[in-house]
């Protein structure tokens, strides 16, 4: 189990004090090596010591709680081999898109 619990809407976390779902996704995804792990786990399931080796050899100890705390929001589980999105998380991927496809004009507007 994580040190601190895993943010939820509803509790306050970082950044609101009434936990509202934005901030508490935020908060969770805001976390060393989260949106790494969950980026990883987008090419399909994965075992540890895989999922170790593409995070550029993380600690284990921050990738068994990073996997925790996503298994717990229900964004990955385990299956049969390793690791894997859950549905819950295949949509956060694709969320995720619209703003990866920003970062590359931001890229370009910082170059110009």
């Amino acid at each position: 189990m994580p040190d601190h619990p895993i943010p939820r809407p509803g509790r306050p976390v970082r950044g609101s004090e009434t936990g509202r779902p934005l901030m508490a996704a935020l908060d969770l995804l805001g976390r060393r090596w989260t949106l790494r792990v969950i980026w990883e786990l987008r090419q399909g399931e994965v075992g540890f010591r895989e999922l170790q080796r593409r995070c550029e050899l993380m600690s284990s100890s921050v990738l068994s709680t990073r996997l925790a705390e996503l298994t717990e929001a229900r964004i990955a589980e385990t299956g049969g081999d390793g690791y894997r999105l859950t549905p819950l998380g295949e949509q956060l991927l694709d969320a995720l898109h619209p703003l990866e496809k920003w970062v590359h004009t931001w890229e370009k507007a910082l170059r110009d």
